[in-house]
């Protein structure tokens, strides 16, 4: 496996991680139950499974959500957290600019730039959780306090 962006800054940085390549179908719509294939197709329960969701606030600042791919995110928390009025998610064809990845391939781990990172609390449930590893059809698996110290991330609730 090739490695990613994501991959070298954490071999840099000298967190363990692990890698899981599955079939990459091109379904990354919550809607279509993506999180639950997801896990199916890593073999992992589906809860330990988290997305990156990628939102802009009315002030225009980028700022990154972490949280179980199963999971909606609760837009009234995201904007208490990021402290703005409005925030939504970027345009899918907005991610490669600002972020260096594509939908269904992002990840917080090596942005073209640091973003203010938000995981939810949930992450602390598990050992080991996946997320994606800078492309599609690439997952890492990752202790959450590495994740959360890689990111810089603050911890707290993010869901309905």
């Amino acid at each position: 496996m090739k490695k990613t962006n994501a991959m070298r800054i954490l071999d840099g940085l000298k967190i363990p991680y692990d890698t899981a390549e599955y079939k990459d179908d091109g379904e990354h719509e919550l809607a279509k139950g993506a999180a639950v294939l997801m896990a199916q197709k890593l073999g992992v329960p589906v809860e330990t499974v988290f997305k990156t969701i990628v939102m802009r606030t009315d002030s225009k600042e980028i700022c990154v959500f972490c949280q179980c791919a199963s999971d909606e995110i609760n837009l009234k928390k995201a904007r208490q957290i990021a402290g703005c009025k409005e925030i939504n998610p970027v345009r899918p064809e907005e991610l490669l600019a600002l972020t260096g990845y594509i939908r269904g391939g992002c990840t917080p781990i090596g942005m073209k730039k640091k973003f203010r990172t938000f995981i939810d609390e949930q992450i602390n449930l598990h050992e080991k959780v996946c997320i994606s590893g800078g492309q599609r059809g690439v997952q890492i698996k990752i202790a959450p306090a590495d994740l959360i110290k890689v990111t810089q991330a603050v911890v707290c609730d993010l869901v309905l």
